[in-house]
């Protein structure tokens, strides 16, 4: 039997820009950079442009973070179990689905008013027919 050739699928199917970009993460770097601008341009209205690049820099590093992280697998800890060889993008996706769709059941049991005056209440004796009725309890007998 001969030898044959099998590939191997380390990247699967993502290509990589500029060996470290793939197409997600070059487009979460460059949401993290647009952020970054709007604070570029803030501080460079008060002449703290090197604040404002820092920002930049570390925004856009971020949102590089946020496109290329893979919680890992191994470990015994409820988050590696619970979100183990997810990406941060797609842990960050389902928990805002998550908190969208939140529903709160609540169910509506009808109340009965309580009749404090029942003439099968044993306390009614005692209570000296506080409604104001002139109703006379019978007795077993009598009923």
């Amino acid at each position: 039997m001969g030898s044959y050739y099998i590939p191997s699928n380390k990247l699967k199917g993502e290509n990589r820009i500029l060996y470290i970009f793939t197409a997600k993460s070059l487009v979460y770097t460059g949401i993290g950079g647009m952020f970054g601008l709007i604070f570029y341009f803030l501080f460079t209205a008060f002449n703290l442009q090197a604040v404002g690049i820092g920002i930049l820099l570390i925004l856009a590093l971020i949102g590089y973070g946020i496109g290329t992280i893979k919680i890992p697998t191994g470990g015994t800890s409820k988050l590696a179990k619970n979100v183990g060889g997810d990406s941060v993008d797609e842990i960050i996706k389902n928990y805002i689905l998550y908190k969208r769709n939140k529903k709160l059941y609540t169910y509506i049991v009808p109340r009965k008013n309580p009749d404090y005056i029942d003439n099968n209440d044993l306390t009614a004796p005692f209570l000296g027919f506080m409604d104001g009725s002139k109703k006379e309890s019978k007795t077993k007998e009598e009923k």
